[in-house]
């Protein structure tokens, strides 16, 4: 072997462990990096609040000012000291007031059916006002209705195959006297959007119940799985409900025979 081969340029010494070293200014752009990523990730929901916010407090001006504009042309008032405070004062409290009285008349279900009724008899008629106004009152009527009045509970369920463990939401159930059981009728979210998803008819006995509630499922369907109750993180109460199961439908014999 030829000890002058070291002293050959172009020929590098091995490197202690085969690992490359990072220069000292690579560490600190990725640690600039990391922790810059991680605060933006924190005030991004804080932005988008107020960004919200802004808007709604701009649409709510634009819809007050033409009231403060007509009280302000009023003989008299124009003169007043602090006037425009006071219309604005006068403005948001009647807005205030006929919200009041219209929530006051359509919270009876005999009231609500006659706004319902006069609305749709004079928005109907306009071809695209009538669109929109139907539209607009199916989503508000599926963001105002609470989760818990639409579904009943969550269940785990096999999903599309055996083996493959689904998370539904209950929407009813029924009796089925010829088969003496009960069947659910469960609708099975899509994520991250459960507005889409499938309807299963399955027995109430193939299904697992779960203690999940129906606001920690939507979060977890929003999610798609990366937000998780206490519960599922841990996975005790859900494995052993279905233990316990299984344990249900074992016969007497297999559980001596097991017990050995």
């Amino acid at each position: 072997m030829d000890d002058t081969s070291q002293d050959r340029p172009g020929v590098n010494a091995p490197n202690d462990g085969g690992t490359e070293k990072v220069p000292a200014f690579r560490k600190v752009e990725r640690h600039f990096w990391r922790r810059m990523s991680r605060g933006l990730l924190v005030i991004i929901p804080l932005l988008v609040t107020i960004l919200i916010l802004r808007y709604l407090v701009v649409i709510l001006e634009n819809l007050i000012r033409p009231v403060t504009t007509l009280i302000l042309e009023i003989p008299y008032i124009g003169h007043i000291p602090a006037s425009t405070p006071i219309a604005w004062l006068i403005a948001v409290s009647g807005i205030l007031v006929f919200l009041y009285v219209l929530g006051w008349i359509v919270t009876g279900e005999r009231g609500q059916r006659s706004v319902k009724v006069a609305l749709n008899s004079v928005l109907d008629r306009i071809p695209v006002v009538g669109k929109i106004y139907t539209v607009a009152n199916q989503a508000t009527e599926a963001i105002s209705t609470p989760m818990s009045s639409q579904y009943s509970r969550v269940v785990f369920l096999d999903w599309p195959r055996e083996g493959v463990r689904a998370m539904g939401l209950v929407t009813g159930q029924y009796y089925v006297p010829n088969e003496d059981r009960v069947m659910l009728t469960i609708y099975i979210a899509t994520v991250p959007n459960p507005t889409s998803g499938m309807l299963a008819i399955i027995p109430e006995d193939e299904v697992v119940e779960t203690d999940i509630s129906v606001e920690d499922a939507m979060k977890i369907i929003f999610s798609g799985g990366i937000v998780l109750p206490d519960m599922m993180q841990v996975g005790d109460q859900v494995a052993f409900a279905h233990r316990d199961r299984q344990l249900d439908r074992v016969s007497p014999e297999e559980e001596i025979v097991r017990s050995k």
